[in-house]
This record gives C-alpha cells, structure tokens and sequence, in this order.
C-alpha cells in the first residue's frame, strides 16, 4: 500500500513539474519576411497613388527591423521616421497616432517623448492577427501623419487574408 502511495506522489509531482515546464514556454506568432516585404511594397504602393513618395519599414513583434521599402523620390528623412514609427507601434501595440494624441491630451503620458526610440507622429500601425501584435509597420513622408497611416491601412487591407 505505501508504495503505491509513493507511486501516485511520484506522479502527481511530474506531472505538476510538466505542467509547469509546459506554461513556462510560449508560442507567439511572428511576421514572415514574404509577409512584411508584401506590406512595406503594398504600404509604398498606395502612397504613391495618393501621390506621395515615403518610406515604410515593417518590424516584428519585437521591434526588429524585417522589411523596408523607399519610393524613388521620397526624402532621406523618410527611412528613420518610419523605422521610429513601427517599432513606437510594435512596442505600445497601438497606432502612433493615437499614441501622439493621448501624450496630447494627458500630461502624465507626455514623457513617451523621452522613451528611446519612440516617435510620437501619426504613421505607425500594429499588424495583428486577431488580438495578437505580431508587428508593425510604419510610414513616412506623406504630407501628414494621418495620411501615412492611411497608407498603412490601406495595405494591411490588402493582406488581411494572411492574417489569421
């Protein structure tokens, strides 16, 4: 009887430790580099209908750089705005438009300016699949924030079936 006692501790202890071992690993989604180079050229496609000529990087769940797209005549400014903007985006997982006017709007929120790294201008749009950030793309160079973002939006639109 006591051994199997100690048999059903021993059990109940390893299948605890593999419970814990099992949640102590994570499976995120994470953003192909077909997937962003199709954002960044869609992202730069539809400025350049819109008639404006930017630059639009896509970053990973972490902020790292996967792709990057500059229309022919679009300003050299224009790659480390939208590199700032993705990885802003990626990182707060939320668009940097609404980052910009909440900074705006709530003086205890005006510090994101100090963060290094963030830029507080309309322009970066988290990809998500689902509720999940897997990455962000960001765009500058059109002659206002809103409209990078439009861009941004109008691509993310383009690929939405790959997003589930």
């Amino acid at each position: 009887m006591q051994a199997l006692a100690k048999a059903s501790i021993l059990a109940l202890s390893l299948s605890a430790a593999a419970l814990a071992n099992a949640q102590s690993v994570r499976v995120e989604k994470n953003m192909s580099l077909e997937l962003a180079t199709q954002i960044a050229s869609a992202t730069v496609a539809a400025c350049s209908t819109a008639g404006y000529n930017v630059a639009a990087t896509v970053v990973d769940r972490a902020g790292g750089v996967r792709a990057v797209m500059r229309a022919d005549n679009a300003g050299p400014h224009t790659l480390e705005a939208s590199r700032l903007k993705a990885f802003t985006s990626a990182s707060a997982k939320n668009t940097t438009l609404a980052i910009m006017e909440g900074a705006q709007k709530n003086p205890a929120a005006a510090n994101l300016t100090d963060i290094p790294g963030y830029l507080l201008l309309g322009g970066g749009v988290p990809v998500k699949v689902g509720n999940e950030v897997i990455g962000a793309v960001g765009v500058g160079g059109a002659p206002g924030g809103h409209l990078d973002e439009q861009c941004a939006m109008t691509a993310l639109d383009k690929v939405k079936d790959q997003l589930k």
